[in-house]
């Protein structure tokens, strides 16, 4: 085995990217306090071409120095914009026919492996505040808590890892790998 090149991975330059199929995802990031998972979610939607990514309250936006070392410049290929209060975004998604999922440990959570993605919706997926997790406010709104199990001493991972094992599903179960 060799190590590829970076002009080996055949990666779509930014206009191809633009015009490429997107998973049906979009992310949304409520009261995210650490600008390196923001950046770390934008790199790992540009990764999996996630729709777009909506930053609400008091996450940071770009251009900014923290968000871009861990996005390594995915804040100029994957559409995102900012909205202040979560719960109007959320009830907008809802009118244009997504299904919304807060990504949260609460009573009555579908767990990630028994969640069944139907292939014919677009989703919109909250991930919360690295303490406090995701507002009531919006949970309650959702169509569904999903929670991704865990058997260790800790009762949580990072955001941008949560990100992460969430999108992977989606574009993994949805059939989008096959490009």
């Amino acid at each position: 085995m060799k190590k590829l090149k970076l002009e080996e991975l055949n990666r779509l330059s930014p206009e191809a990217y633009a015009k490429a199929e997107k998973l049906p995802v979009c992310i949304i990031l409520d009261d995210v306090r650490s600008l390196n998972n923001v950046g770390a979610a934008f790199r790992t939607a540009d990764a999996f071409r996630t729709a777009h990514i909506y930053l609400c309250g008091i996450t940071g936006t770009p251009p900014h120095r923290e968000i871009h070392k861990t996005a390594l410049g995915a804040t100029d290929s994957v559409p995102w914009s900012y909205h202040e209060d979560c719960t109007q975004l959320v009830n907008q998604l809802k009118e244009s026919g997504y299904k919304v999922i807060a990504v949260e440990q609460a009573q009555g959570s579908t767990k990630l492996k028994g969640f069944k993605i139907p292939t014919s919706e677009k989703f919109a997926l909250i991930f919360g505040n690295e303490v406090n997790g995701i507002n009531q406010k919006v949970i309650d709104l959702a169509d569904l808590c999903l929670e991704i199990p865990q058997s260790g001493t800790k009762h949580s991972l990072n955001i941008s890892v949560s990100i992460g094992i969430v999108i992977w599903e989606f574009y993994k179960r949805l059939n989008f790998s096959r490009l």
